[in-house]
C-alpha cells in the first residue's frame, strides 16, 4: 500500500478547478482524502500558506475552509511550538457529509461520475490480465480479503478504494493509477452503500473476486466485462439511494433526472 501513497498525496494536495465556493472544494478534497485514508488519523497538514498554494486557493479561502474543518472535528490546530493543524477522522461526521453532498448531486452527475469510473475500472482489469504479475495479483486478492472482513464503514470504503488503486496500478499504467485516484477523491464525497443495505458488502466483494479470478486466467475480456459491469450497479446503486433521500418511487434505472 505505501508504493502509491507518494501518487495519493500528490492527488489530494492537486490545484482545485477554478469556480465558486472554493472553500467547500477545499473541505470536500480533505474530508474525501480523509475518508479514504489518504490522509491518516492525527497527520499533521502542510502550513497554511504551502497548502493554500498546493491547493491554488487564497490563504483567506483556506482559513475558511480549515475554519469549517475544525468545526466539523476533522481538523485540530495547536498552537505553539510543535502546533499546526492535523487530522481527526470521525466516522459520524463523513457520513453527515457523504450524505450531504449526495443530496446536492443529480441523477446526471452520479451517471456521469459512474460512467467515467467504469470506463477507467474496466480499462485498467483489462491490461491487468495481461500484465499484472502474480504478486500483484496476490496483492489484489488480499485486499478482496480484508475487504470482506473489515468491520467499520470507514475500513470497508478505504479497502475499497485501494482496491481500485492497486487494480489501475496492476495495468502499470501511471495515467491510469492517477485518473483512478482522482476519482475516488470524487467518490469518496457520497454515502458508502453498504452502510445502508449491509448485504452489499457480500456483492462488492464478490464482484472483486470474479475480477482476480479473471485477471489471474489471463481472461482480459472478461476481466473488463466484469470490472464495468460491477462498477455501473454500483452507480444504479447511489442513484436509487438519491432518489430515495428524496421520497422518489422511481427505479434505479430510471430516466428520472433531479437537480
Amino acid at each position: 500500500m505505501q508504493l502509491l501513497s507518494g501518487d495519493a498525496r500528490r492527488a489530494v494536495f492537486a490545484p482545485l478547478d477554478d469556480g465558486a465556493l472554493r472553500s467547500e472544494a477545499v473541505v470536500r478534497r480533505v474530508g474525501s482524502a480523509i475518508a479514504l485514508g489518504l490522509l491518516a488519523d492525527g497527520e499533521q497538514l502542510p502550513t497554511e500558506t504551502d497548502l493554500a498554494t498546493m491547493l491554488n486557493v487564497s490563504t483567506m479561502t483556506l482559513r475558511e475552509a480549515l475554519s469549517e474543518l475544525r468545526k466539523l472535528g476533522l481538523v485540530q490546530t495547536r498552537r505553539g511550538r510543535g502546533g499546526g493543524s492535523f487530522v481527526c477522522s470521525r466516522e459520524d461526521v463523513l457520513a453527515e457529509l457523504a450524505d450531504a453532498r449526495l443530496a446536492e448531486l443529480g441523477t446526471t452527475d452520479l451517471r456521469e461520475l459512474g460512467d467515467v469510473h467504469a470506463a477507467v475500472a474496466a480499462a485498467a482489469a483489462r491490461l491487468a490480465a495481461s500484465r499484472a504479475s502474480r504478486t500483484e495479483t496476490a496483492r489484489l486478492r488480499d485486499l478482496v480479503d480484508r475487504l470482506a472482513s473489515a468491520g467499520s464503514v470507514t475500513g470497508q470504503r478505504r479497502i475499497d478504494g485501494r482496491y481500485y488503486i492497486e487494480l489501475a496500478a496492476c495495468a502499470q499504467s501511471v495515467r491510469l493509477t492517477m485518473q483512478e485516484m482522482d476519482l475516488h477523491l470524487e467518490l469518496g464525497q457520497l454515502p458508502w452503500p453498504p452502510a445502508h443495505s449491509p448485504g452489499l458488502l457480500d456483492v462488492i466483494v464478490a464482484g472483486h473476486r470474479a475480477v482476480v479470478d479473471a485477471i489471474e486466467d489471463r481472461d482480459a475480456a472478461r476481466a473488463r466485462a466484469l470490472a464495468e459491469a460491477h462498477v455501473e450497479t454500483r452507480t444504479l446503486w447511489a442513484i436509487e439511494l438519491r432518489l430515495q433521500r428524496l421520497g422518489g418511487a422511481a427505479a434505479p434505472g430510471s430516466e428520472r433526472e433531479v437537480s
